[in-house]
């Protein structure tokens, strides 16, 4: 029988405990630590010593224009990542990344939350308030000029058609759906009362390889809603769906910022050349509003660690990073110009958070070349000059940055997770424990294969004075129900949890207005949508209502990403697959609002 947080027994590895006895969550999905004898222990102390104060930046700020080229970067605090509020925006290093914790609730595909296949209730919440995929076009007689171009979309907002099968290709599952418009139709005309509606659907329209491919996005910018995928970045007006402009990339995409800068910029990473296993190491700034391209790099990836390093993209203000597992190399987004890369000495961050505060994790070559001391930084994104760095204990690493402001980070061992509030000023603050145990938020890692970032989580947000967690499937079998934990951040300890329907999850995604709001995923024959609740807990309540006679078509999104905004649910993949041509006509984004 698994002991709840709070009751596990000591472990020698640890320092003195400080503050209130904290003690380390499992890795997510996993349940809690079996005791080692027959009694309960007292709690654990957590896996650092006493607090340290911060220490204040001995490095010189880098001068400018040196390194070699590197990338670009999206935000808002207090949470980083898509999910925070957006301005409006989408909302491991090297062979031996800091180590995730694994997905909860059994192998990908298994469950009723994934959609069409089925889905664990975590695995459906993928990163918070983001979209993925989206309607693609026949763009490849652009010559890769860069110019916007467009070829006919496959959307509700356009004329009512769905590509036909190609002769070249057999008859697959999704060439008997309705087309995005009249599914549109179908749905509206069953909607009950007090239901949103279907605004738009879109479908992929894009044939890819046949190991597919990750998107990136959406971000949301005034009234235009932009997803990257393949070699393709395109617009579209979010309130119905219609195409606003499409540009053609000069190679595939690799890597996104989870966010956009304040006035509409993204920066992406792409690959060097068109063949799919050219290195990652270019970047392209786009215009959100206008989808025009703007300034285009290539960098120089040094040595075994950079070159096997995946990126990891934040914006803070107007920089990119562009971090990998031995350094990270800055831009500025409005024009290119490189403002820092490797700093001195041997700690090196290896990935920011996007938002307003440039928190970064960094970390430090050590006699055996491994990276494995690891440290916490606020960082000056402009000058690349640490503000304070708060040292990991050793043999734990940076997992993900649930939020930047306030700094509460994921930390991890091969079997040990823990969660880390650290002040304003960079010093020890508390330690997550307690609630109902096996934790399961998703953050990149869970959903794409290129480009993971260090933020961009669904199911965890905070404010300042309150986190919150979604666990995984209260009944791993069927995956039904889950629970939302929160936690004091001045004392780590648990103060409430509240419930899901039985058969749907909730997934944390952002504070506002004093409020949590989460996303409710769908069910057979029930619609999902978005839910507030008060900092205190108790009764949540439904903000917008998907359309049950929705949910079919809600469901077939297997990871999504969710972006919530003036009203407005907009979901989308986060990666569509290369399987039998399937892709062609794969529902890849849908909003719903009133």
């Amino acid at each position: 029988m698994s002991q709840p947080p709070g009751q596990q027994p000591p472990q020698g590895e640890f320092g003195a405990p400080y503050g209130p006895p904290p003690e380390t969550f499992p890795p997510p999905g996993q349940g809690t630590a079996q005791p080692s004898g027959p009694y309960a222990a007292p709690a654990q102390p957590g896996p650092y010593g006493p607090p340290t104060p911060p220490v204040q930046s001995a490095q010189p700020a880098p001068a400018h224009g040196q390194p070699p080229q590197p990338a670009p970067g999206y935000g808002y605090p207090p949470q980083p990542g898509p999910y925070g509020q957006p301005p409006q925006g989408y909302g491991y290093p090297g062979q031996q990344p800091p180590p995730q914790p694994p997905q909860s609730g059994g192998p990908r595909g298994a469950g009723r939350f994934r959609g069409r296949t089925g889905a664990v209730v975590g695995a459906v919440l993928a990163v918070v308030l983001l979209a993925g995929a989206g309607v693609w076009f026949a763009l490849d007689g652009d010559g890769g000029s860069g110019k916007p171009t467009a070829g006919p979309e496959l959307s509700s907002g356009a004329p009512d058609s769905s590509p036909s099968p190609s002769p070249s290709r057999r008859k697959n599952r999704n060439d008997d759906q309705l087309s995005p418009g009249a599914e549109t139709k179908t749905v509206n005309a069953q909607r009950k009362p007090g239901e949103a509606k279907m605004l738009w659907l879109q479908e992929s329209g894009v044939d890819l390889p046949e190991g597919g491919e990750d998107v990136y996005g959406p971000w949301i910018f005034g009234d235009t809603v932009v997803k990257a995928m393949f070699h393709t970045v395109t617009g579209y007006d979010v309130t119905d769906g219609r195409l606003k402009w499409s540009l053609r990339l000069p190679a595939n995409a690799c890597g996104a910022p989870s966010q956009a800068t304040a006035d509409g910029k993204i920066v992406l990473g792409l690959r060097r050349t068109t063949s799919r296993d050219s290195e990652c190491n270019a970047l392209q700034m786009v215009d959100l509003r206008t989808g025009k391209a703007g300034w285009h790099k290539t960098y120089v990836r040094q040595g075994v660690w950079d070159g096997l390093s995946d990126l990891r993209m934040a914006i803070n203000g107007d920089t990119v990073t562009v971090g990998r597992t031995s350094r990270t190399d800055a831009f500025r987004v409005s024009d290119g110009k490189v403002l820092f890369g490797k700093l001195p000495g041997n700690c090196q961050p290896f990935g920011f958070a996007s938002g307003d505060v440039a928190i970064a994790a960094a970390s430090c070559q050590t006699a055996a070349d491994d990276h494995k001391e690891q440290l916490v930084q606020k960082m000056d994104p402009v000058t690349g000059e640490v503000l304070w760095s708060y040292k990991v204990k050793k043999g734990w690493e940076i997992a993900q940055i649930y939020s930047a402001d306030p700094p509460v980070i994921s930390l991890k061992k091969p079997d040990k997770w823990a969660i880390l509030v650290l002040g304003t000023n960079g010093t020890y603050r508390s330690q997550l424990s307690g609630g109902p145990g096996d934790y399961a938020p998703k953050c990149d890692k869970d959903v794409i294969v290129q480009g993971p970032n260090l933020d961009n989580c669904l199911g965890v947000a905070a404010d300042a004075n309150t986190f919150y967690m979604s666990t995984g499937p209260v009944d791993i079998k069927t995956g039904d129900g889950n629970k939302v934990a929160a936690f004091d951040l001045a004392t780590g300890k648990h103060k409430w949890t509240v419930s899901s329907p039985t058969e749907q999850s909730l997934s944390p995604m952002r504070t506002e207005g004093g409020r949590l709001l989460m996303y409710l995923a769908p069910s057979k024959g029930k619609g999902g949508g978005i839910a507030s609740l008060p900092p205190t807990g108790g009764k949540w309540e439904m903000v917008v209502r998907h359309p049950a006679s929705g949910a079919a078509v809600e469901r077939e999104f297997i990871e999504p990403r969710i972006v919530y905004a003036d009203g407005r649910t907009v979901i989308g993949q986060s990666r569509i697959s290369g399987m039998n041509d399937e892709e062609i006509r794969t529902r890849s984004m849908v909003a719903f609002g009133n």
